[in-house]
């Protein structure tokens, strides 16, 4: 069964909830739309901002205490955090 959205006046779109769940997006999420063979194709991208970046390096609370840090990890649980419970 195909999953539909409907285009508002303004050119947005819902993204349906199924597909929201499969490609693991939530508010400020960043889509890359492609065209290829006059299909367009649309999916996820791992972009993150510098806002993003620099609250999963520098938390609140951990001022001046040297510390090693996985950067993917740490930015990926701030992300999680930040759109756990939208």
């Amino acid at each position: 069964m195909a999953t539909i959205s409907k285009v508002t006046t303004q050119g947005q779109i819902s993204v349906p909830a199924e597909v929201r769940r499969k490609l693991a997006i939530g508010p400020g999420s960043i889509l890359e739309w492609e065209e290829r063979d006059g299909e367009y194709r649309v999916r996820r991208t791992g972009r993150y901002t510098s806002t993003d970046i620099h609250a999963a390096l520098f938390p609140t609370g951990n001022a001046g205490k040297p510390r090693k840090i996985d950067v993917k990890q740490a930015i990926r649980a701030a992300i999680r955090k930040r759109h756990a419970s939208r």
